[in-house]
């Protein structure tokens, strides 16, 4: 690891406890505020003079640039949403480049504004209708008490460039061999697309899963599975890290706490798949962490805790007896 690379995890290591994110707001075309987790982000630049055009592509991918000797995609982040495209042809613009489940992509924009700190319990769902039928997954207001919306870049991306949904044939053998049907897996994440994918790989593998859109509704389904003659048992918790109200590393920590939840293996579950996040859910006491879309991934986690359930002797509903 570098120096620059422990920096990075010193300066921000305490937002992971403190159920807060840092977060750069910046503007599109119809010059309204939105924000992108700092931990995706690698680097904020100006538009390269040289794009090349891809042929064949979604219409919002205007072609890649090069960055740092590599070939980024970029995504003309306000055509995903229908909006008018940026000129960045003629005029001044800038591209973030991000990475996303341990891909490199680069989102053209129209002008970066600035770095917002906030809590978590700040940052409010929109509700069911806007977040199923639309781009936005949070939305939280700055200083000036000016709106910041936070999309569903996974859901955005997954429309443009697709990702990866098929299991292996022997991953998928392998969970049929093992008659996992009795084991239940409890997930939470608050983008709706991430939420389906998840589900389909649970469904494809055989195994029992509840899947909810925030921490706050997985907590409680976890307090309630130690109430007495609750016969709801978990054998795995699979969470994202960025949600409106709890986070992922806060969920983890207030799991740990509690002895009757404690050993239950629980995974983040991710989009901000860099190292300096994979370090952060080690501190905070997650048993893995997982990049998001990675089916594969995924799959061989469920599989693995299940069986390590069976060499201890514990099967089914009797997982977290």
């Amino acid at each position: 690891m570098t120096d620059n690379f422990m920096d990075e995890i010193d300066q921000r290591a305490n937002l992971a406890f403190t159920n807060q994110m840092e977060m750069l707001t910046f503007y599109l075309t119809d010059q309204q505020q939105y924000g992108i987790n700092v931990f995706k982000i690698i680097e904020v630049i100006e538009t390269p003079k040289a794009v090349t055009k891809v042929p064949q592509c979604h219409p919002a991918i205007i072609g890649a640039i090069n960055f740092r000797d590599r070939l980024v995609t970029v995504i003309d982040l306000g055509m995903g949403l229908g909006l008018e495209p940026v000129d960045y042809r003629d005029g001044l613009s800038y591209v973030i480049i991000c990475e996303y489940s341990n891909t490199v992509q680069g989102f053209l924009i129209s002008r970066p504004n600035k770095l917002v700190n906030k809590s978590w319990s700040d940052i409010k769902s929109p509700g069911a209708s806007i977040q199923n039928s639309g781009y936005l997954t949070a939305l939280t207001y700055d200083d000036d008490d000016k709106a910041i919306q936070i999309l569903d870049v996974e859901k955005i991306l997954g429309e443009i460039i697709g990702f990866e949904v098929e299991v292996k044939s022997a991953l998928l053998e392998e969970g049929r061999s093992a008659s996992i049907a009795d084991y239940t897996v409890l997930g939470v994440d608050d983008s709706r697309a991430a939420r389906l994918l998840l589900a389909q790989t649970l469904t494809k593998l055989g195994v029992g899963h509840i899947i909810y859109e925030n921490a706050e509704q997985a907590f409680n389904a976890l307090q309630e599975s130690m109430a007495p003659g609750s016969t709801q048992r978990f054998c795995l918790i699979i969470s994202d890290i960025e949600m409106p109200g709890m986070d992922g590393f806060t969920f983890t920590r207030k799991v740990k706490a509690i002895p009757q939840l404690s050993h239950i293996p629980l995974v983040l579950h991710s989009s901000m798949s860099n190292q300096a996040n994979t370090v952060k859910a080690q501190q905070v006491g997650a048993d893995n962490f997982v990049a998001k879309f990675q089916p594969d991934a995924i799959a061989r986690v469920v599989l693995d805790q299940i069986q390590t359930l069976r060499q201890s002797g514990l099967c089914g509903n009797q997982a977290t007896a």
